[in-house]
């Protein structure tokens, strides 16, 4: 006999509870639906069986009139399962990216900055969602990333993400919720078909559905097997740049141009993502590669939101973009705490003689001359060159001037790179112990 849709749902929650670490909360997602509602219910059993503490979370867009009613429905939901609800109002920028889009980013990022490291999100999505979510990728265009759509587990800014009933289609979902007599709000917007999910949703799957019975499964199965093929590469991914890395967020453009261009694409990505940073839109990935045997002495830079890729000495550098530096300078005795627009300098000077002049402090700004220990006058410039610091890191550099003459040269807040004979730096106290 098939189990009953509640004890089939029952169960793999706690399946999903037996892998989460103990004396960690469980988080559920709650928007009020039917498919978060019936997710608060089960949990607040299981977990009261398991005596392991449950709360709940629920993200407010604002972006319809019935946005308070959902709210409502959540408080006296939770009062009922004696559930603690955290409420959490968003401001949704769409940014060119989509009304969607931007209500989903906005609500991952508060659940991000809401829930303390180290506990996990129970998610209601479920087989159906995943299949709309993987024609929707398929539509666009999108490769093995995009297509293996929703994972059934995930960690992301210390915050696990569970998502235990992907491997169940909606009908039994609204079959146990009815057995529980439960009651849910119904988004107004759900049957809004110019919304190209609930296109999906309303006509495309079920049509799908008459013609190919197990039509949702499938498509979930084919998500399950992309991201599968995702993590696989990602592992390969990871090996191969380990022999490309330079240091931890530099490249051989060279070695990697030497590579099939499917091979250059997977590194780029799996760096920026290792680096935290936005993967590149196709454009502005095949603009990268096209530089990457640009001459030594050429700076390439190639942007894309969030994030600046250069080229420069056969090196790949990325980094997410800088604002411009503000006019700065300040006097400085060499030892009282200075606090730069990059926070504060944690260096103290010493000198085998007494300064007898003050000491100005700024960024540098060209034709600064050093007097180094056993190699004498020195451009700054030139020992840049020699150093091999990037043109464009250059600017974002302290100097720490006597008179006309550069007595050191600091990557804030305490990384010294060159100081003046007869003067010696030294962190300062309160900056190691700030650091610790």
């Amino acid at each position: 006999m098939a189990p009953q849709p509640r004890n089939l749902l029952q169960g793999l929650l706690d399946d999903a509870l037996a892998e989460t670490p103990p004396g960690r909360s469980i988080w559920v997602a709650l928007s009020g639906g039917l498919d978060s509602s019936l997710l608060l219910a089960l949990a607040a059993q299981v977990c009261a069986q398991a005596d392991r503490p449950l709360q709940a979370i629920h993200i407010n867009h604002g972006l319809q009139a019935a946005a308070e009613t959902f709210e409502e429905h959540c408080k006296i939901l939770c009062e009922q399962w004696n559930v603690p609800l955290t409420v959490v109002d968003v401001r949704v920028n769409a940014h060119g990216e989509g009304i969607e889009g931007a209500a989903r980013n906005a609500r991952y990022e508060a659940f991000f900055v809401t829930l303390p490291e180290g506990d996990t999100l129970w998610l209601a999505q479920h087989q159906d969602d995943q299949a709309e979510t993987f024609l929707l990728a398929a539509l666009r265009g999108s490769g093995v990333r995009g297509l293996a759509s929703m994972p059934f587990r995930r960690d992301v800014e210390g915050v696990t993400l569970v998502r235990p009933w992907l491997s169940v289609k909606r009908a039994q979902l609204e079959a146990a919720a009815r057995l529980l007599a439960l009651t849910w709000c119904e988004d107004p917007t759900n049957s809004d078909i110019a919304l190209d999910r609930n296109r999906l949703r309303h006509d495309i799957l079920p049509a799908m559905e008459m013609r190919w019975s197990n039509a949702a499964r499938s498509l979930a199965q084919s998500a399950r097997h992309a991201g599968e093929a995702d993590r696989l590469l990602l592992e390969y991914a990871r090996d191969e740049l380990q022999t490309l890395l330079t240091d931890s967020q530099h490249i051989n453009a060279a070695a990697l141009s030497a590579r099939s261009p499917s091979r250059q694409r997977l590194l780029i990505r799996t760096l920026c993502q290792q680096l935290g940073l936005p993967t590149p839109p196709q454009k502005r990935l095949e603009s990268l590669l096209e530089q990457l045997t640009a001459k030594s002495d050429a700076k390439v830079c190639v942007e894309w939101p969030g994030c600046q890729a250069r080229v420069w000495r056969q090196r790949l550098y990325l980094r997410a973009p800088r604002e411009a530096l503000p006019p700065w300078e300040a006097s400085w005795d060499g030892e009282a705490p200075l606090e730069t627009p990059l926070g504060p300098l944690g260096l103290q000077v010493t000198s085998s003689q007494t300064l007898s002049q003050p000491l100005m402090v700024t960024w540098r700004q060209g034709g600064e001359v050093m007097q180094l220990p056993k190699r004498g006058r020195r451009d700054l410039k030139r020992l840049l060159q020699e150093a091999d610091v990037p043109p464009w890191e250059r600017e974002w550099l302290v100097v720490i001037m006597q008179a006309e003459a550069c007595i050191g040269v600091v990557n804030p807040p305490a990384k010294l790179l060159w100081q003046a004979e007869g003067v010696v730096f030294t962190r300062t106290t309160s900056f190691v112990e700030s650091k610790v």
